[in-house]
């Protein structure tokens, strides 16, 4: 009886969320295996930012974000030429007040209280501006990659080999640069051409390989950052699809014109003696690119398959391909992510929607490229519920295709019983459930280190309003009422609260405001940045424990 009493005040005492007690239970019990990290992360629901300081003193940049292993800050000058390199540090200082919570010290309002600059790198020159959306993290070698281009050309001219209606960038340049010293390591430079950088939308990293769309020319550009911190051409997938088509198509052209050659000079020989004129027609064809006739050739077999009688696939071909033939060939590539190091998840739509900011409404496609055997191995309709019904039971392999440890904590419906639940009421809540399968699959391909792993996103320790803040990295309309964050663990009592704006608020109430959120990956540290469309001096606030 003794025992069973003594087990139950320990159950009461680990249940209770007492830091302290979390302290012993680590001590005397072992986690369950592959449980050890989700157990220290219950400490956040303790270690939570408690203080916030308002409108620091600090220089005029745009903060990007923290990288995810937390050892840096980056930020761009105002003018988009320079970039900014901060280290995350802490406020310390000393107090002879005997107070539980003594006075800060005066100069803690300041930023470089908590952050040190490293370095200033100028990486725009000329008519080149930095991309302030624009960055990827390579954490095990702690590589940068950052963009700068020049102005956005809408009405351009028309060029071999380009998609009309695809706007052109005379000059976007990838940097890589080693973010301890900042040294550019390496550069590729993209002329004339068009990549949508805004919030990494056109490039995707997993582990060392990168993927670079070129929408204009639709050619998806892999190449390999080396340890060394060089950027390596791997394969362009696009036009040719494997590494020897273009020299098997070269060598096969040569041997058809020297075929066409000797047929043209027999037949001027033979109309010469029957005196006769013609004039030969022109011997160049338009071909599909590789990735389009492979695609073409998937949805063939596909509807063939369907049907085992010939004439229903006579039918069924014309209704379902012939008919559509001349949508799938207009089909230009929107956007792409890795889902391992041989498969791609491919976005198609139409070029408005390849180039617009709102293509929710467009009619889309999304195929699984094999880059090994170059085949087309799956293609879905952006309201396929086949593809929906993947996506919910594993959306960790859409959203963390990376084997980076700081992100495979990022909350998603495969590891989050409440993110799970959620979904299943917005989906009850659908009037139209093939609407709701659009709308759910708009953000597929995902955005390549889109999301912050900081755990106070973790929707298993934390309940928020997901309309004010979350994980993804956009800016947000402010709010002038503090964001909760409230703990999951009964009773459920308020953890802390973020005001990103004035600590009186805004004078200016008509004025419409954003805010922008950024959480350091696993400190109690928080940057909440306020700023008007009109872009006066920005409000910024650090939210810290004190």
């Amino acid at each position: 009886m003794a025992i069973t009493k003594k087990l139950s005040s320990l159950r009461g005492m680990f249940s209770s969320g007492n830091v302290t007690a979390r302290v012993f239970e680590r001590q005397i019990r072992t986690s369950p295996p592959g449980a050890s990290v989700n157990r220290a992360r219950k400490f956040y629901e303790n270690l939570v930012p408690s203080h916030t300081l308002y409108d620091v003193e600090c220089p005029d940049h745009c903060f990007r974000k923290f990288t995810e292993d937390g050892l840096f800050l980056i930020s761009f000058s105002r003018n988009h030429q320079e970039l900014i390199v901060y280290r995350p540090s802490w406020l310390t200082y000393t107090s002879d007040s005997d107070d539980t919570l003594p006075p800060l010290p005066r100069r803690a309002p300041r930023f470089d209280s908590f952050f040190t600059q490293l370095y200033s790198v100028n990486l725009a020159s000329a008519n080149e501006l930095i991309c302030k959306d624009f960055f990827l993290y390579f954490p095990s070698h702690r590589f940068g990659l950052f963009a700068t281009s020049t102005a956005q050309i809408h009405d351009s001219a028309p060029s071999p080999g380009a998609v009309p209606g695809v706007p052109s960038i005379d000059k976007i340049t990838f940097v890589l640069l080693r973010l301890d010293d900042g040294v550019v390591l390496d550069e590729r430079v993209f002329l004339h051409d068009f990549v949508n950088l805004a919030y990494n939308m056109g490039v995707f990293l997993y582990d060392d390989l990168l993927a670079i769309l070129s929408l204009r020319y639709q050619k998806i550009h892999l190449l390999q950052i080396r340890d060394s911190g060089h950027l390596v051409d791997a394969r362009a997938i696009g036009y040719f699809c494997r590494e020897d088509d273009e020299l098997f198509l070269n060598s096969n052209t040569q041997a058809m014109m020297t075929t066409q050659d000797k047929n043209k000079q027999q037949n001027r020989e033979d109309d010469a003696e029957n005196g006769l004129h013609h004039t030969q027609p022109n011997p160049d064809n338009s071909f599909l690119s590789g990735i389009k006739q492979r695609l073409l050739s998937f949805i063939f077999r596909e509807i063939w398959n369907e049907e085992s009688d010939n004439t229903m696939r006579v039918q069924s071909l014309k209704k379902k391909f012939y008919f559509h033939f001349q949508d799938y060939v207009d089909l230009i590539i929107w956007k792409v992510q890795f889902l391992d190091r041989h498969h791609l998840l491919i976005k198609f739509g139409s070029v408005d929607g390849g180039v617009g900011r709102n293509a929710d409404h467009l009619p889309a496609f999304f195929a699984v490229y094999n880059m090994e055997t170059t085949d087309i191995v799956a293609f879905y309709q952006n309201s396929a519920e086949d593809l929906y019904q993947l996506f919910e039971q594993f959306s960790d392999h859409f959203t963390v295709s990376s084997s980076s440890p700081f992100m495979s904590f990022v909350t998603s419906h495969s590891n989050s019983v409440h993110a799970l639940e959620q979904l299943k009421y917005m989906k009850n809540k659908s009037n139209s459930f093939s609407q709701f399968v659009k709308k759910m699959l708009v953000s597929l391909p995902f955005s390549c280190q889109s999301q912050s792993p900081s755990p106070y996103f973790d929707q298993s320790l934390f309940r928020f309003d997901e309309k004010l803040i979350s994980a993804a990295d956009r800016h947000r309309q402010s709010s002038d009422n503090p964001i909760k964050f409230i703990s999951r663990r009964k009773p459920e009592t308020l953890k802390f609260k973020i005001k990103p704006g004035p600590e009186c608020g805004s004078a200016d109430g008509r004025s419409k405001k954003i805010c922008s959120f950024l959480f350091h990956p696993h400190l109690p540290l928080a940057i909440s940045i306020q700023q008007t469309l009109f872009m006066p001096p920005s409000v910024v606030n650090i939210h810290f424990r004190r």
